[in-house]
């Protein structure tokens, strides 16, 4: 999906809505565990449930990863049931030496057709750069995480000549001029939204990825004031907050109406900007 495709969707549906595909077998309603395909079954009940009020799906790989071969063919079977209308991302946190990567990213966007992929920039440029080949694909460079830890690192200072600023800015910085508004965006944490405007002030034409709305305490309104520009330029993901609305046979309903309420709240915020 390029970036008009994506833009007009936003647009279309007034939603910048990722819904986070995170599936713990252990957590979806009991009456599917006993279901020999339960992941994808719950997982394709969701997206029926909330196909109409988002746009894009983000599936966190771990959550597959750890059940085996069972969980990955459940994965590649989720990506295949997305619409093509939809965005779908792999948030799988990847990058590593060149040849590695190139390997990370025909997995990702041959072997299983995601749009997008997570990516540590830790490494530097020759592990981003096979992500960043690819035509009408994403590459989401981890910018300014929301966990504890993103202090021991993504927040201390440093000092360049007569300049000085935090870490995760020189990310940004220097990040963006690998890539294009086009295909690189970045993963900025929901609880960070104070530092949101400063981020708009580097990267203003780049789509955020926004995890942390929801179960993980994020304030939609504060994202949205400060990380929206004139195109849209946000996906903020909710996970928990939608597809464990409930956990009862009425889960799909559940998480339909989850869904509709954030693409509202959305709507109307888009209409102020």
């Amino acid at each position: 999906m390029n970036r008009t495709q994506l833009i007009e969707q936003l647009q279309r549906k007034q939603s910048y809505l990722c819904v986070g595909l995170d599936t713990d077998i252990t957590k979806i309603p009991l009456h599917l565990r006993s279901h020999p395909d339960a992941v994808f079954e719950f997982n394709k009940a969701i997206i029926d449930a909330t196909k109409d009020d988002c746009i894009s799906y983000k599936i966190n790989t771990a959550f597959y990863e750890s059940q085996g071969l069972k969980g990955w063919e459940a994965m590649e079977r989720t990506v295949h049931y997305i619409p093509n209308t939809h965005f779908k991302i792999a948030d799988a946190k990847r990058g590593d030496i060149g040849n590695t990567s190139s390997q990370y990213a025909k997995a990702f966007f041959e072997t299983i057709p995601f749009d997008a992929i997570t990516v540590a920039p830790y490494m530097g440029e020759d592990s981003v750069r096979p992500f960043l080949e690819y035509t009408d694909k994403w590459t989401i460079v981890l910018g300014l995480t929301s966990n504890a830890g993103s202090h021991d690192f993504q927040q201390l200072r440093i000092a360049d000549g007569n300049s000085s600023g935090k870490l995760y800015e020189r990310v940004l910085e220097t990040t963006a001029i690998w890539g294009t508004p086009g295909n690189l965006m970045f993963v900025v944490g929901a609880t960070r939204a104070d530092e949101l405007a400063n981020i708009r002030r580097i990267v203003p034409d780049h789509f955020l990825l926004v995890p942390g709305v929801g179960a993980q305490g994020g304030s939609l309104e504060e994202v949205s004031k400060y990380g929206l520009n004139k195109e849209g330029g946000l996906l903020v993901n909710a996970s928990r907050a939608i597809i464990f609305a409930s956990d009862k046979e009425d889960f799909a309903q559940a998480a339909s109406q989850a869904a509709k309420e954030y693409q509202q709240e959305m709507s109307g915020y888009l209409q102020t900007k």
